[in-house]
């Protein structure tokens, strides 16, 4: 979205699924990481932590790596939240989201002069899109008499992973790499600094997991991690 100004901003929203509640709009200038966790961080603070949010594959919520996982998604890990990611190149499966996008996109129009004006008009948008707007999935009623807030409430302090005693234990290296059966095996460059845990299955592959989440196994014969397939999908979504 450009602004009057010629700035660009990237819209960040947060709504639930089920009640179509505007959780969050943010007037961010990039999709960066730094961006994006306070936006959670105040939503998480105020409504609680969801069990699931869904989004597409873009940054800051996904990567192209072997894993997926992108810093924003680890975080999400560490707080117990599911994180579901679409198919690529199918937005139906995100398809609620996708239709409140449209709706904002041209609420939004002309365009602000700044980022500060910007940010008012979206305040303003979620007040009345929330309290005011009938939706006609919700027989007509305001989003907001239908939401409620997650009984999950956001920790003061992250949660350690509570690994299998018969797991083996890895810290993630600063470039992503774990030492395993003498060799250097590249994981994910956003659990530097985390511990993984390497169970063997039956095939005698080794599977790799940080905290619940299955992030890949480790191909025994070239001692390099393969994807991890995960079960698709859930209902909480954002962008």
């Amino acid at each position: 979205m450009r602004l009057g100004d010629g700035s660009r901003v990237e819209p960040l929203t947060i709504t639930d699924a089920f009640s179509r509640y505007l959780i969050g709009v943010a007037a961010t200038s990039s999709v960066a990481y730094v961006e994006a966790k306070p936006v959670f961080e105040r939503a998480f603070r105020e409504y609680g932590l969801p069990v699931v949010i869904r989004s597409d594959n873009g940054a800051p919520f996904a990567s192209t790596g072997t894993t997926g996982l992108t810093a924003l998604s680890v975080w999400w890990t560490k707080l117990g939240i599911r994180h579901e990611r679409i198919d690529p190149g199918h937005p139906q499966q995100n398809g609620r989201h996708e239709r409140f996008h449209l709706t904002l996109l041209e609420a939004m129009r002309p365009a602000a002069r700044n980022l500060a004006a910007q940010a008012r008009r979206f305040q303003a948008f979620t007040q009345d899109y929330n309290q005011e707007r009938p939706h006609e999935a919700l027989g007509q009623q305001p989003p907001a008499s239908v939401y409620r807030n997650s009984t999950r409430e956001m920790p003061r302090r992250l949660p350690e992973p509570d690994y299998p005693i018969e797991a083996a234990i890895r810290k993630v290296r600063s470039n992503g790499e774990i030492k395993w059966q003498g060799e250097l095996v590249h994981i994910c460059s956003a659990l530097a600094g985390e511990a993984v845990a390497m169970e063997e299955t039956k095939a005698g592959h080794w599977l790799v997991r940080f905290f619940d989440l299955p992030i890949g196994w480790i191909d025994r014969d070239k001692k390099k991690l393969r994807r991890f397939t995960v079960p698709a999908r859930g209902n909480g979504e954002a962008a």
